[in-house]
C-alpha cells in the first residue's frame, strides 16, 4: 500500500475527542463554580477554599450551641474536641471556667447577653487562617470576629485590633475582603 492508497480519512472520531474534551472542561469549569459558591464566594485561590467551608460550618455549629445554651458542647466545638471533659487540663490556656464567663449567658464579661440568633456576614483570610464576622442577636454592626485555625480546627477570638470590615464599617483596623 502507497500513500496514494491511503484510506480515506473519517471525521467521526475526531469530532467525538473534541466533543468529550470540550464536555469535560465545560464540566469541570461548572464544578469549580459550584465549589466556588458552597465556599461562599471567597476571594482566593481555591485550594484554601476548604478553610472557608469548613470554618464557617464550626462557626455556624459553635453559634447554635451557644444559642441552645449548651456550653460543655459549645467549648468541645471552640477546642474542636467534643471530649474535651476526660481532659480538661490540657486546656489551660482558655479553660472553661473562663469560656463561661465569656460566654454565658448571664455573665457580666458577655457583651451579647443571652445569644438567640446569629448571621454569618462574611469570612476573609487572616494569616494561615480564616477571620469569620459574625452579627449576633439582630445587630447590624460590631460584628463578633472569631479566628479559625484550618490545621488545628479549633477556634479563637480575633486578634486585637483586627477585624473584618462590613459594608459601611468605618473600624480603621478592619480587614478589606
Amino acid at each position: 500500500m502507497t500513500l496514494l492508497d491511503a484510506p480515506e480519512f473519517d471525521e467521526a472520531p475526531s469530532k467525538r475527542r473534541r466533543l468529550i474534551v470540550q464536555i469535560s472542561a465545560a464540566a469541570l469549569f461548572v464544578l469549580l463554580v459550584i465549589y466556588w459558591l458552597v465556599a461562599s464566594r471567597p476571594v482566593d485561590w481555591p485550594w484554601y477554599w476548604q478553610r472557608y467551608i469548613f470554618g464557617r460550618a464550626d462557626v455556624n455549629k459553635f453559634m447554635v450551641t451557644l444559642e441552645a445554651n449548651d456550653l460543655n458542647k459549645a467549648y468541645g466545638v471552640w477546642m474542636n474536641d467534643p471530649n474535651w471533659q476526660q481532659h480538661a487540663a490540657q486546656y489551660n490556656t482558655y479553660p472553661f471556667a473562663r469560656f463561661q464567663r465569656d460566654w454565658g449567658p448571664s455573665s457580666p464579661d458577655n457583651e451579647y447577653g443571652p445569644i438567640r440568633s446569629h448571621t454569618i456576614a462574611m469570612a476573609g483570610s487572616y494569616g494561615n487562617g480564616l477571620l469569620v464576622a459574625v452579627l449576633v442577636n439582630g445587630r447590624k454592626s460590631d460584628a463578633l470576629n472569631l479566628d479559625y485555625d484550618p490545621k488545628s480546627g479549633q477556634l479563637s477570638f480575633a486578634p486585637p485590633g483586627v477585624s473584618l470590615c462590613l459594608p459601611g464599617s468605618t473600624d480603621p483596623g478592619c480587614q478589606r475582603h
